[in-house]
């Protein structure tokens, strides 16, 4: 989708994943998103700014992670922008669909994989069928 580099931070604590950023940057990234909404996804994504950056959460963190701990140690002293964003308005929906229906927002790129409507239960129920990217659940699917 564009990376100039990644980093596949599965075995990886948010501090070495914040490290590993700030090596890989140069010092460290201006911006940070996070979408995924866990406590250590959160911390990584922080720790990987550099000095006054900015760190954006975006979406409801759930569970135990509604109210995760934030490194104001690190906020503070590196004097970085914390940043929350519920997502996408459903009213800005319909222009969205329309820039992918016409091309102009091309989205099969994040699509990983299809699953039949008959898959799709126990691909939702299964905590280690989570992959990187979208996956599609096509009623017409073999």
């Amino acid at each position: 989708a564009g990376a100039v580099s990644t980093l596949d931070a599965a075995d990886l604590t948010p501090e070495q994943v914040g490290a590993a950023v700030h090596d890989l940057t140069g010092g460290g990234a201006h911006v940070s998103v996070d979408a995924i909404g866990g406590t250590a996804s959160s911390l990584a994504s922080l720790l990987g700014l550099r000095r006054r950056g900015r760190h954006v959460q975006v979406g409801l963190m759930a569970g135990d992670d509604a109210r995760a701990a934030i490194a104001y140690d690190r906020v503070v002293a590196w004097e970085l922008d914390v940043l929350g964003s519920h997502g996408m308005a459903t009213a800005d929906y319909p222009a969205m669909l329309e820039l992918v229906a016409d091309g102009r927002l091309d989205v099969g790129a994040l699509v990983q994989r299809t699953v039949s409507l008959d898959e799709a239960v126990d691909f939702l129920v299964d905590p280690d069928a989570t992959v990187p990217g979208i996956t599609v659940i096509d009623r017409f699917a073999p």
